[in-house]
């Protein structure tokens, strides 16, 4: 894979953006559609970093962040499409997020569908520690699981 340039979305990207999240999971299985997506990033979200990650021309990956959540900042979206999985992409963009969330703050919170087992592997792996289970959040019978990554105490 060559190196993603990673960069702000742009109204530009968002026909790529909308089709990335609209054809993956666990978006699908929570429900979410291209008309939601389509809501969501129109206009591109104001109050929020978004990041889209960009190889050969096409768009990679997106995220989604939200400062000041918790004494700390809140990833609420990574999406990678499913062209560019499994080939490190994912951390690309973390590191990204993270470098300019750790350089403001000591933490970073994400949730994790707890049917998602390749994005709990994937939080896992880069030292994110679960915080608890939110049950029936976003469908029944499904949690939502609170993961953070820390610097140290907020104080």
């Amino acid at each position: 894979m060559m190196a993603p340039t990673i960069r702000v979305m742009t109204a530009d990207d968002r026909d790529a953006v909308v089709a990335l999240l609209a054809d993956s999971d666990p978006w699908k299985t929570l429900g979410y559609t291209q008309h939601d997506w389509n809501m969501i990033f129109t206009p591109i979200p104001i109050g929020r970093d978004t990041y889209v990650a960009v190889i050969d021309g096409r768009v990679a990956a997106v995220a989604l962040l939200r400062q000041k959540f918790l004494l700390g900042d809140y990833l609420e979206l990574l999406g990678v499409a499913g062209w560019a999985r499994s080939q490190g992409l994912g951390g690309h963009v973390l590191a990204h997020i993270e470098a300019a969330v750790f350089a403001r703050t000591k933490n970073l919170f994400v949730c994790v569908s707890d049917f998602n087992a390749p994005a709990r592997r994937f939080y896992k792996k880069h030292g994110y520690q679960d915080i608890g289970p939110m049950p029936d959040f976003l469908i029944p019978g499904k949690a939502e699981i609170l993961l953070r990554k820390t610097k140290g105490p907020a104080r």
